[in-house]
């Protein structure tokens, strides 16, 4: 009779702990609490209770009391998978009370226990960015994005970044990824705007027929001892794109559209990266360039620029987006497929 009644108080706790998701999701995250607390009367232990608590205990920011949850949970439920993330939720939590320090000890925990789970080193970089400690922030995101390549805020992280330090063409590859992954949203509207500067390469027009082209050291790269490329070198690629750039204002492309006169520069940035990825290394190149150099082989360049540009209000790509929806559906047969 027993087994009986607690099998029931279970099965109801968790149809509770669904409701609480469900308020949580909408936002009304004291609703979600009475349904947890309620579910927890129930089934004091509940795994999914206690976690799930403790994630909207932070979203009401009351950090001290959702690390008691995560504190109690890892201690009630050892070794059990969906305590990956708790974790996380407890790294948040520690660093809601800028507990720097823990909150990264509490992500290395994480991370020793379940060393695939892509958002224990996505949130860590979080903190080690709010520090200033970014190349360290740079390898987390990497280590995400490489987990879950599906992962919008990893690639959001890594651009953001290295457009902060003048990484140009790292930058812009990890933009066009987000933008494909969500090119409609509003962080993918932004990156439109990163990627639109960064395709500029620079350039300005400083009379009736001359230009300038600024070139920034920073985007270079240099050499080792011996005279080879330094880690994640696109000096190369960077000089290309900065003269392919200079021709925005050549007679036979003043007509061209934004869209237009993307599509003709990145397929130069990505013939670029083809032709020097043998002499260069690093987790960019070895990322994110061999998807795009395969886009490029594929002819698929201008169905993933109107889709880059889907955000951008223009009409003529809202036509063409609503004209190729066969191509468009065959860009993300090939991109969901792809073997990163």
């Amino acid at each position: 009779m027993y087994s009986i009644a607690f099998g029931q108080n279970k099965e109801e706790a968790e149809k509770l702990v669904n409701e609480g998701i469900a308020y949580h999701d909408k936002g009304d995250y004291k609703g979600a609490i009475v349904r947890y607390d309620k579910a927890l009367e129930l089934d004091e232990d509940n795994l999914l209770a206690l976690a799930e608590k403790a994630m909207t205990l932070v979203s009401l920011q009351k950090y001290a009391e959702a690390i008691k949850y995560c504190e109690k949970v890892i201690e009630k439920h050892p070794g059990n998978k969906a305590l990956n993330m708790v974790y996380v939720t407890y790294g948040n939590a520690s660093d809601g009370l800028n507990k720097t320090d823990r909150s990264l000890e509490i992500y290395d925990e994480g991370i020793k226990l379940f060393p695939n789970f892509y958002q224990l080193y996505f949130n860590k970089g979080i903190t080690l960015s709010s520090v200033k400690k970014y190349d360290e922030a740079l390898t987390c995101f990497q280590k995400a994005a490489s987990l879950n390549p599906k992962h919008g805020s990893s690639h959001n992280a890594l651009a953001r970044l290295l457009f902060g330090t003048d990484k140009n063409i790292p930058s812009l590859l990890a933009c066009c990824r987000l933008l494909i992954l969500e090119p409609e949203s509003n962080r993918g509207k932004e990156d439109l705007i990163i990627v639109q500067k960064i395709m500029g390469g620079d350039v300005e027009k400083t009379g009736k027929n001359s230009i300038t082209i600024n070139i920034n050291n920073a985007s270079l790269g240099d050499t080792t001892a011996d005279g080879k490329n330094n880690e994640n070198n696109f000096s190369m690629t960077s000089l290309i794109l900065a003269m392919t750039a200079g021709l925005d204002y050549d007679k036979a492309n003043k007509k061209k559209t934004k869209v237009e006169q993307f599509i003709r520069k990145f397929e130069v940035v990505c013939s670029t990266l083809k032709e020097s990825q043998n002499k260069n290394y690093g987790f960019y190149w070895s990322y994110y360039a061999p998807y795009f150099i395969e886009m490029k082989d594929k002819g698929l360049v201008t169905t993933f620029a109107y889709i880059a540009f889907a955000s951008s209000a223009d009409s003529d790509v809202s036509s063409w987006l609503k004209s190729h929806k066969t191509e468009i559906q065959e860009f993300y047969k090939w991109s969901n497929g792809y073997s990163w």
